[in-house]
């Protein structure tokens, strides 16, 4: 944790479940959790924060409750609009993080009246075990040291990628952001295969599992190109070979290249309705 982060104050927008998970890798760097309030309407979520977290919580937005450094706006994309309207007018020089899917940093700033010290972000859903990773633009009126504040808040919940142009992140959507559920699918596929073959659902699993989390670990560990490590495990006239020649026979390559430009597309298409409410 930057020592420059230690009296940070954080409000909160929404107590989901990625604001939850932005929290908990907090807590668990040693953020001194007093420091956040969370502001959401559903009152029934207080205790569970407050008793879990360690962290203040209101169901208003007004000036105390937005007493911070930076806000992070936390909310479902659809909600974004009317909580912009609320906050604009209690807005000083506080840093403001966006993780609202699909909303694009002109149109929050329209909402906001014009307020442009802005940060939107794409997290993915592994942020909820701090294994994720963010991508990230800054607004140009976002100075040094607020990008590197943003910067450490998003690193709680795992990696962060920083893009020079805003329009990068509908592809950061369509690769990490949509990409688990890619992977998910691929361990339910190689999961299925398993039971085919004869092994228990649970045994399969077990296997399918390890083998993604292994296979991951050693690509991130490794100074060795994937391609080269792929070609490690692909011994000639073997076994690995025989799978993978099914695999390019069906051009697996195309077929993930077009599941990510289906889902960029969307997420472009998304950010254009959204936007022009």
């Amino acid at each position: 944790m930057h020592t420059f982060f230690e009296h940070t104050r954080l409000s909160f927008i929404g107590g989901g479940n990625m604001a939850q998970a932005l929290m908990t890798g907090l807590k668990q760097r040693g953020f001194t959790m007093s420091h956040i309030i969370v502001v959401d309407p559903d009152a029934t979520k207080h205790v569970s924060l407050q008793q879990s977290l360690g962290v203040n919580t209101s169901t208003i937005l007004d000036k105390s409750s937005m007493a911070a450094d930076v806000l992070i706006l936390a909310v479902k994309p659809q909600q974004l609009k009317s909580v912009a309207q609320a906050l604009a007018p209690l807005l000083q020089s506080q840093l403001v993080i966006s993780v609202a899917a699909g909303i694009r940093s002109e149109d929050l700033s329209r909402w906001l009246q014009g307020y442009r010290t802005l940060v939107r972000t794409m997290p993915n859903t592994p942020a909820q075990i701090q294994a994720g990773i963010t991508g990230a633009f800054a607004m140009s009126a976002v100075r040094a040291e607020q990008r590197n504040l943003a910067d450490s808040l998003l690193q709680a919940a795992g990696e962060v990628v920083w893009l020079e142009e805003e329009s990068q992140l509908d592809a950061v959507t369509a690769i990490s952001g949509s990409g688990p559920a890619y992977v998910f699918l691929l361990i339910e596929a190689l999961t299925a295969a398993g039971v085919a073959l004869g092994l228990s659902e649970s045994q399969a699993l077990k296997l399918s599992l390890a083998t993604f989390k292994g296979a991951s670990l050693l690509a991130s560990a490794s100074n060795t190109p994937v391609a080269t490590l792929r070609e490690q495990v692909t011994s000639k006239g073997g076994t690995t070979e025989q799978g993978l020649l099914r695999l390019n026979q069906h051009n697996i390559h195309a077929i993930m290249q077009d599941a990510a430009l289906q889902a960029a597309k969307r997420a472009k298409t998304l950010g254009d309705e959204l936007g022009g409410q």
